[in-house]
């Protein structure tokens, strides 16, 4: 089989204005980035805001494994599908970090006949939303060292400045390093360090803010350091919130692509599934349910993380109601689950399915207590066995669970087909969605809310200093969500605890506030806010000929 860029490159793409006109839109409702990207523009808003909303799909997984799921193929695929069986379906995705593009994980449009195109456009710059938000976020940081360099009239400690530097790229050596350095005229010395762009909260607040109004009015709550009497220092305070929001008057606009079979594609910011809500834009969901009959989006690494904060925090603040879920899973990564390492994934195991499949029903049972209707969709491989197909079938039915095989990584929109159904029929049935706490809870009873409900920990423990935390952020945060930062790979705060772990304590380490953003963020652990470079990263194997044609990105 071809390579994803292979396939991609010899995909003839139609030009954007012609995959608009199939969802009602003509040119002058774009902007257009070259004859395949445009921004939405800001008249659609108003224009269709008393339009009825379409369903209201999300895709999500069990949790991830070194296999794969497959669950932005499985997006994608399914709008596809869609396509074929005659419904007007737009998929609502993020934006992926130039991090991972470079680093180890590669791109995220898709992969095989399920992606989307131009592939190379949106796994690179795009049409500049990340490098719009990174230019916000340190023109904050910059305002803030100026100001301390000035006379510093807000009295701020240098010892307790909150926000960092971001940077769209992997880079481990920036984590920690000294600022100010090489004489008076250079600023007030001080420890800095930068994140990653999508681990900023500019990138957060983008994604939830509804309005251009709106966003000023978050960026400005940003909570940047705190004085040396202790009072809490704000963007507002430094004057920043203006320009930072002058920088992101064109980010904020969602972006229109196109699958490799023409589906119409919204794409829209990007942030992190940990330290944030990993989730699309509000505003190009929103969209999409008034311009299609169904949007199909998807949330950040499995649903005790991804799935918990498209509900809790997303569909919350965004008034939003899903209609069905789509659970993604695979044969090797449910083995992997049960204990078998990834080199032997490929060989007929029924023990390690039977013990990794407890995975799968805990997502299962978790998404049903949001009210929501569930359709695991089984991701089909060339390994995969009768039997062991038959078991995860047969598994799904004894949880009441619709399920259908998905092969849109081989076969594009006709490998889905049966997914696109059963997902139909599951949106057509009542939904009795509600967030799993009541977001006026304290701080530690919505944390143990999502604990022992969703990832079926037994108790919680918070350190010391979470304690001071929290107290100290309680008023503050008073009505907020909160977003629990913890391994992808385990329901329970240690990663090494695969399937369905039951009986262990989650440890609550550090408490944030991202003020702007307007949630609670609590660790559980060390979240990796700026990535490294593995031993040998993929940009090693990225190249560009003579023509432009680019290679090697996946």
């Amino acid at each position: 089989m071809l390579s994803d860029i292979e396939i991609a490159q010899q995909t003839q793409m139609r030009r954007i204005e012609d995959v608009a006109a199939e969802i009602g839109l003509n040119s002058d409702d774009l902007e257009f980035y070259g004859k395949y990207k445009a921004k939405l523009s800001e008249e659609l808003y108003t224009r269709y805001a008393d339009k009825p909303d379409g369903k209201l799909i999300l895709v999500t997984a069990i949790n991830p494994t070194p296999a794969g799921e497959g669950k932005t193929t499985t997006s994608v695929g399914l709008g596809q599908a869609m396509a074929k069986i005659g419904k007007k379906a737009i998929i609502a995705l993020r934006e992926p970090s130039l991090g991972p593009v470079f680093g180890i994980k590669g791109g995220a449009a898709g992969g095989g006949y399920a992606q989307v195109v131009p592939m190379e456009d949106i796994n690179l710059h795009f049409t500049g939303d990340m490098h719009a938000i990174t230019a916000a976020n340190n023109l904050l940081c910059a305002l803030l060292d100026n100001h301390m360099q000035q006379g510093n009239t807000l009295g701020i400690d240098p010892r307790r400045v909150l926000i960092k530097r971001c940077l769209d790229m992997n880079d481990r050596a920036l984590r920690n390093v000294i600022v100010g350095l090489g004489g008076k005229i250079n600023g007030v010395p001080r420890e800095d360090g930068f994140i990653i762009t999508v681990a900023s909260e500019v990138m957060a607040i983008l994604c939830l803010a509804s309005d251009i109004n709106d966003l000023k009015a978050r960026l400005g709550k940003i909570l940047v350091a705190y004085t040396y009497d202790n009072k809490p220092v704000f963007a507002s305070d430094l004057q920043a919130d203006g320009a930072m929001t002058a920088l992101l008057k064109d980010a904020i606009k969602p972006n229109l692509v196109q699958t490799l079979e023409g589906t119409p594609a919204i794409m829209h910011g990007g942030p992190f599934a940990n330290i944030a809500h990993g989730c699309n834009s509000i505003r190009a969901t929103k969209l999409a349910l008034k311009l299609a009959d169904y949007c199909i989006t998807e949330a950040g690494f499995g649903s005790d993380l991804g799935a918990e904060k498209f509900y809790d925090i997303k569909c919350r603040m965004g008034g939003l109601k899903p209609a069905a879920c789509v659970i993604v899973a695979t044969v090797r990564a449910l083995k992997y689950n049960g204990g078998i390492p990834k080199t032997e994934l490929t060989a007929e195991n029924l023990d390690a399915l039977k013990k990794g499949i407890a995975n799968l029903g805990a997502h299962i049972e978790n998404m049903k207590k949001y009210g929501v209707n569930v359709v695991v969709a089984i991701n089909r491989f060339l390994t995969d066995t009768q039997a062991e197909l038959d078991y995860i079938a047969d598994y799904c039915r004894s949880l009441g669970a619709e399920f259908a095989l998905s092969e849109v990584f081989a076969k594009g929109g006709e490998g889905g087909i049966a997914l696109a159904e059963k997902v139909v029929e599951a949106a057509e049935k009542p939904s009795n969605f509600a967030p799993i706490y009541d977001a006026n809870l304290t701080i530690k009873e919505k944390i143990t809310a999502i604990a022992t409900e969703i990832y079926g920990a037994a108790k919680v423990n918070f350190t010391s200093a979470a304690e001071k935390q929290i107290a100290s952020f309680e008023e503050l945060a008073k009505g907020m969500p909160v977003c629990i930062a913890k391994t992808q790979y385990s329901l329970s705060d240690d990663p090494t605890q695969l399937g369905r772990p039951t009986g262990f304590e989650i440890t609550v380490k550090e408490v944030r506030l991202s003020n702007g953003a307007g949630f609670v963020v609590a660790l559980t652990g060390d979240i990796m806010t700026m990535p490294g470079l593995p031993k040998v990263p993929a940009a090693n194997r990225i190249d560009v000929d003579g023509q432009g044609t680019i290679t090697g990105l996946f």
